[in-house]
Formats: C-alpha cells, sequence, structure tokens
C-alpha cells in the first residue's frame, strides 16, 4: 500500500507548488508510481503549473460526487495529477479528502498533496488526509513566523513532520541560519534549495524543474530527498565524496531519517 505526503505552507510565494512538482517527478524517477493532488481548493495552482488548465473532470466534482476518480486523473509524462477546479462554485467537503486519498493507495506508490497556502479547513484537510507531512518555508523572519503555525498545527493533529524544505536561499548573511531554523522550528531541515531563475523557466515551460534542469543544484537536492522518503538512496558524483569533504546539516539530517524509517 502507498503513502501519502502533505507538503504545507500557510504563507504564499515560497514555492510550495513548485515544490511538489519537483519531488514527485524526482520519486518517480525512482520507478514508483506518483500521483499529485491539489488540495488548495480556493485557489489551485497544480493544474495551471502543469498546463491542465480547464479540465472537464476535477477532485471538486469528486468530492460533489458528481465524478468518479478515475475520469478526473490526468496523466502527464512521469506522473498523474488529480486537479482542482479553477473556476469552481460548488460547495464542497474538504475532509472527504482522506478517504478519497485512502482508496488511491493501492494504486500508487506515493500520494503527494498540495495543500491550501492558509490556516484554514483545507490544509486541516490535508493534514487529516496525510500520513506524514513536509514544511516548505524560506530563510526570513515572517515566513519562519507562518512556518511555526503550521507546525503547531500538525503537532496537535498529531501526524509526523518529516522536516522542512528550506527554499529560495540566496546564501547571504542577512538570512536565517540552518541552525537557527531548526532550533526554532524543533523540526529538521531536510533539503536546501538554492534560488534558481530556472525554477520559473520551468514554470513557464510547464514542466517540474527535476525534468528542465535535471542537474542543477536544486534538482539534486529534490532528487536526494525524494530517495530519503521513499528509502532510496540517490548519488550523484560529486568530488565532495571523493575527498570526504564534511557533509551539510541537511545530508545528516536526511541519513538519520533514512536509517530510522528503513532500517
Amino acid at each position: 500500500m502507498g503513502k501519502s505526503i502533505g507538503i504545507l505552507s500557510i504563507k504564499g510565494g515560497v514555492g510550495k507548488t513548485s515544490s511538489v512538482i519537483a519531488l514527485g517527478d524526482a520519486i518517480s524517477g525512482f520507478g514508483k508510481k506518483v500521483l499529485l493532488v491539489d488540495g488548495n481548493f480556493s485557489t489551485p495552482n497544480l493544474g495551471i503549473y502543469l498546463k491542465i488548465l480547464d479540465p472537464e473532470k476535477t477532485l471538486h466534482d469528486v468530492l460533489d460526487r458528481t465524478a468518479n476518480l478515475k475520469e478526473s486523473i490526468h496523466k502527464f509524462e512521469n506522473f498523474d495529477v488529480l486537479p482542482s477546479a479553477v473556476f469552481n462554485r460548488k460547495k464542497i467537503n474538504p475532509f472527504g479528502l482522506r478517504n478519497k486519498i485512502k482508496t488511491l493507495k493501492n494504486k500508487y506508490d506515493v500520494i503527494i498533496i498540495d495543500s491550501s497556502p492558509a490556516l484554514n479547513e483545507e490544509t486541516l484537510a490535508t493534514m487529516i488526509a496525510s500520513d506524514e507531512l513536509i514544511v516548505v518555508t524560506t530563510p526570513d523572519y515572517a515566513t519562519l513566523g507562518m512556518t511555526l503555525k503550521a507546525v503547531k498545527l500538525a503537532k496537535q493533529r498529531k501526524t509526523p513532520i518529516n522536516g522542512l524544505i528550506l527554499n529560495k536561499v540566496h546564501n547571504k548573511n542577512f538570512e536565517l541560519s540552518i541552525g537557527d531554523i531548526e532550533k526554532t522550528a524543533n523540526v529538521p531541515v531536510m533539503a536546501v534549495i538554492p534560488h534558481d531563475i530556472e525554477v520559473l523557466r520551468a514554470v513557464s515551460n510547464f514542466i517540474p524543474l527535476t525534468s528542465h534542469k535535471p542537474k542543477s543544484k536544486a534538482s539534486i537536492e529534490y532528487k536526494k530527498l525524494a530517495g530519503t522518503l521513499i528509502g532510496e538512496k540517490y548519488k550523484p558524483f560529486s568530488l565532495k565524496n571523493y575527498f570526504r569533504i564534511t557533509p551539510k546539516r541537511q545530508e545528516i539530517n536526511r541519513e538519520i531519517f533514512y536509517k530510522n524509517v528503513f532500517k
């Protein structure tokens, strides 16, 4: 049976949806069957990012019981997508998401849910439908404040938090350090994604970053995290491995997670 992973951020603009797509594409690269689900019912973006602009059937229709899952799931290149309706007027119950996800776990190895960027019922519905959670944040005080709220809510729901994706990192001294973020949130940073203009180019071309620029530092970081989450190892050639340079904090965190969960 597969597992569901909710990707959270209750602040817009941190790169949550692009992270969902890159992570899903990276996991599929390990030969896993992956489904991306848009749990952002009010302001969905997942389908738009993948040029599924006005699908005839969506998750809204599934929850409204006017369509079934099979006709609402769309095939992308390396994974499947269950989008929500951009122009929706239907009144749906977001908490119905959990049962729909549960029925899909026999078909997919990994289901990744893109949550709402707000502290609302939709975000709570994603938490309830997820076996594990990852929170996307950026290294600044405003976003960290919102991240703390997301972490607090997840812990109240007792849904395991695998860790943080620290996104859009410029490596400047005015940014919060990994140590500061981990100490404040009490959650490990599992991936550090550098700021990369290619992320925007990938979005404009409607493809995942990991397929657009597979050898970029950001793509490699997503692939390493993807492997860790499913118990696989992604080891691209690197001179630092040859010379045994001290591993980075997120690499240590991923290794700890891998050993705790899969060994």
